[in-house]
């Protein structure tokens, strides 16, 4: 599975994202950190949203959930999870 973060330096809801998902080990995935301020579309697009989370599907981003940032990672993982077992 390959995940795609949309972040932004200084955030520090990305950054906390970022820091629980690199904890993970189960379920495997990439995970792939898109700072949004060097692409225009991507700021246009998730500006007001950050972070935001999408799976690389056969070539085309999904979206997730938005995981609270509270979620624990037992949560998270859970979350990460029950996308799998849908796909």
């Amino acid at each position: 599975m390959h995940l795609i973060l949309y972040s932004k330096i200084g955030c520090h809801l990305c950054e906390g994202l970022e820091a629980k998902l690199r904890q993970l080990t189960a379920p495997c995935f990439e995970l792939e950190v898109r700072e949004i301020t060097t692409n225009q579309d991507w700021w246009a697009a998730f500006q007001y949203e950050i972070p935001v989370l999408h799976v690389l599907v056969a070539g085309q981003e999904q979206p997730l959930s938005r995981p609270s940032p509270r979620a624990t990672l037992s949560q998270l993982q859970q979350l990460l999870e029950k996308y799998l077992s849908k796909n």
